[in-house]
């Protein structure tokens, strides 16, 4: 059981756990959940600044940064998703619950590792500043954007080896910094072993 005070986003700026994106050098901020290009074609992060991450996992990105720079120097992160607060997450759970895409969406309950600011949606950025294909868009909801299913959809033509190349390159800048990816979403990556950042970091509300 979590015994960690929970936290609000409102009052990040005043302890030292969590690092502003902006503050990690050369790192590109693009989070949709602040405009309208997101799965729920609305502003979810309305009035609140969400550009954050606690400062464990701003340290790996800062390491999967220099990762690229080392070895695939062409391309640099965008951080398309961070801190995602608990009373957005609930919000999203209303409205998606019971329905056909509701796996993609962690129950308030269990807890997104969003809301602890140890999870990030990522993709690459090639030299001119343009997002790499992928395969799929951000927050596409279709199996295309399992990474479990990449060996298949590639054998049926459905992703092309550059594709599955560039998820690759992406995997192991976070792998660096010591992120892990999941089955189901190629761009979401968690900082730290899950099933401890719910037992023992404070949720942020």
């Amino acid at each position: 059981m979590n015994t960690a005070a929970a936290l609000r986003v409102e009052a990040l700026a005043e302890g030292g756990a969590f690092v502003r994106l902006a503050s990690i050098d050369g790192l590109a901020v693009d989070l949709r959940y602040a405009g309208t290009g997101n799965f729920a074609a609305r502003v979810l992060y309305d009035g609140l600044d969400c550009a954050w991450l606690r400062r464990e996992a701003a340290a790996g990105l800062a390491q999967s940064m220099r990762w690229l720079a080392a070895h695939a120097s062409a391309r640099r992160l965008v951080v398309l998703d961070a801190l995602r607060p608990q009373r957005v997450q609930e919000a999203i759970w209303r409205d998606f619950a019971g329905t056909e895409v509701a796996h993609y969406f962690a129950p308030p309950g269990r807890g997104s590792i969003h809301s602890f600011g140890m999870a990030a949606d990522v993709t690459l950025l090639d030299a001119q500043g343009r997002e790499v294909d992928m395969g799929s868009g951000f927050d596409e909801m279709s199996p295309r954007s399992h990474p479990a299913l990449e060996a298949e959809l590639l054998a049926r033509g459905e992703l092309t080896a550059a594709q599955v190349a560039e998820r690759e390159t992406l995997r192991r800048a976070m792998a660096a910094g010591g992120w892990q990816g999941i089955a189901i979403e190629w761009w979401h990556f968690n900082h730290g072993d899950p099933e401890r950042v719910r037992r023992e970091l404070p949720r942020v509300l």
